[in-house]
């Protein structure tokens, strides 16, 4: 029974989020016009670490503390046949990782970024979404408030990616639902009859909860996993404690068109690492912000959030620089 008290505690966390800060900006883009006029025009860089001083407040931006967080989750209607990938690839990611075999691993050891990995109950999966709703609302509250842990322990820069059997199709439907089209519309690049498969099971989903996912948050606990609810939750903490949000593949971007619809503006503290495909371009397009990289990757298991932060660093350097005198 849905009593409509556990998600109004986030719902009421939304109307409280702190905006940007005008000022921080204003000196980055101050600083970025006179390192222009001096000779030194560092372009794009320059929005970049000005985006950074917009939402953590600080200038010169630098964000020394970068944690890259990554959620791993199973979903009930994976057992439709829908997964491209071997069962129990999920746990074996989440061990390669932690071993430092994964590509993350090695990005974040190299740039000396925190590495933090959550196993959201592998072995018990999320109920099928086309015979009941993936989560209770207690259940979906409290995953949304354990995201919001990640943050915890400081960080400068967050990068969030989700990875989960059967993450594709809830996305899907989450993304018709919120943004508008089919699900089909919304599975980029997938084997035509793999295609057609999630697309069903996502129509399946939709038609079972019907009118329910006219709010987004109920459209979260029906049609989402653990991975998108405690992603949404991990984005609301960043923004509350000032942290700049880089956003990796489909499950991220979704649990951000989630916050958007609820309140637009919620995500504007976020950018994309990449876009694996034009659909990860197209929702970055519906949610106002920008891409850092365009080198095709966003596959959620945070390579791309890790190199883009790496970018995003650089950049604040940049703005840190000196400006020369004339005639010097």
């Amino acid at each position: 029974m849905v009593t409509g008290l556990p998600l109004d505690d986030v719902r009421s966390l939304l109307k409280r989020l702190p905006g940007a800060d005008a000022t921080a900006a204003s000196s980055a883009r101050q600083k970025a016009e006179a390192l222009a006029a001096s000779g030194f025009d560092i372009a794009r860089a320059g929005r970049l670490g000005e985006w950074v001083s917009a939402w953590s407040g600080r200038f010169p931006p630098r964000p020394i503390r970068t944690v890259v967080a990554l959620f791993i989750g199973t979903h009930g209607v994976a057992g439709q046949g829908i997964s491209a990938r071997a069962t129990g690839f999920e746990q074996r990611f989440v061990e390669h990782a932690a071993a430092g075999g994964a590509p993350v691993s090695q990005i974040c050891g190299t740039h000396d970024f925190g590495l933090k990995i959550f196993d959201l109950a592998l072995d018990l999966p999320v109920a099928d979404i086309t015979a009941e709703p993936a989560l209770d609302e207690r259940g979906c509250a409290a995953t949304i408030a354990f995201g919001m842990e990640a943050v915890a322990g400081g960080a400068d820069l967050m990068c969030l990616g989700g990875l989960g059997e059967g993450g594709e199709v809830a996305a899907a439907a989450v993304l018709s639902t919120l943004v508008g089209g089919t699900p089909g519309e919304w599975l980029d690049g997938d084997e035509a009859q793999l295609k057609d498969r999630r697309s069903a099971a996502a129509e399946k989903a939709l038609s079972l909860h019907g009118t329910a996912l006219r709010d987004p948050l109920e459209a979260l606990r029906r049609l989402g996993g653990r991975e998108m609810a405690a992603i949404a939750g991990a984005i609301l903490a960043a923004r509350t404690e000032k942290v700049p949000v880089v956003l990796d593949g489909m499950t991220a971007l979704s649990a951000a068109v989630i916050l958007h619809a609820v309140s637009p503006g919620t995500v504007d503290h976020c950018l994309l690492a990449d876009a694996s495909g034009a659909v990860q371009a197209k929702i970055a397009a519906h949610l106002g912000i920008d891409r850092v990289l365009d080198l095709g990757l966003g596959s959620g298991d945070g390579t791309a959030g890790a190199m883009a932060a790496g970018s995003i660093r650089d950049a604040c350097l940049l703005l840190d620089q000196t400006v020369p005198r004339p005639g010097a």
